[in-house]
């Protein structure tokens, strides 16, 4: 079986009982985290107690998305320090981050630090595709026989989106606003219905909205990607599973 758990659903800062950008994806015993921003850790260690996890992508440096890479580290470093060392695919910034918050033990004593480049990761074909943010960010496509799921991270709208998220059985999607932002505005985040138009496009048959605004009404984001796409609609909730 294989599925996705959403360890975090929030933007910016997690709100009470929330956390940030985080899932843990499952298929064939192969167990993937995508993200592990602030609050993560928890959920994450719930599934996995000993962070016992396959591999780790981080989309982009922000800390929403990548802070508890640093608790899962301080993890396999106490808790399991003879197992193998968990690849780590990220930008050179993530390993920046993680080294200023704790440089002993470096972060590279624990993960296999790597470019986000095409290519094999356990039983899918990895392709990163860069989007547009205030730092550089990789949206995650990967490919299995039978799945195809697509992950944006953060990012603005990009016709990008639509080889990213290419008949996609779930396109998880970046959902940070609710309003259209001033026409010319710098975009590097997108709105509920932004996301729907492109997975609309990009002929996905899923959605999953994440990184919502703290204090935002969900079902308000729910109810915008609904007007505007044909498949289901689902809204990240942490704890939510979703089979793939």
């Amino acid at each position: 079986m294989s599925e996705l758990t959403v360890l975090g659903s929030c933007g910016a800062w997690p709100e009470p009982g929330r956390a940030c950008a985080g899932f843990l994806l499952s298929h064939e015993g192969f167990r993937l985290v995508l993200d592990l921003g602030y609050g993560t850790i928890g959920a994450l260690l719930g599934r996995c107690p000993r962070g016992e996890v396959d591999a780790v992508i981080v989309t982009h440096r922000h800390p929403d998305h990548c802070v508890d890479v640093s608790a899962l580290a301080r993890v396999r470093h106490y808790e399991a320090p003879d197992r193998p060392k968990i690849p780590l695919h990220c930008e050179p910034g993530v390993l920046d981050v993680l080294r200023a918050l704790e440089p002993r033990p470096d972060p590279t004593t624990v993960f296999e630090v790597r470019a986000p480049e095409p290519g094999r990761l356990g039983p899918f074909r990895l392709e990163p595709i860069a989007l547009p943010h205030h730092v550089p960010v990789h949206g995650i496509r990967l490919e299995a026989p039978g799945l195809t799921l697509a992950y944006t991270g953060d990012c603005g709208p990009t016709r990008a989106l639509r080889d990213l998220a290419r008949d996609a059985d779930l396109f998880i999607a970046d959902a940070t606003l609710q309003r259209q932002p001033p026409e010319g505005s710098e975009r590097n985040v997108m709105t509920a219905t932004e996301a729907t138009t492109w997975a609309q496009a990009a002929g996905a048959r899923r959605l999953l909205l994440t990184h919502i605004w703290p204090g935002s009404d969900r079902a308000v984001s729910a109810a915008q990607a609904r007007a505007a796409f044909d498949g289901e609609v689902l809204v990240a909730e942490e704890g939510l599973v979703v089979a793939l």
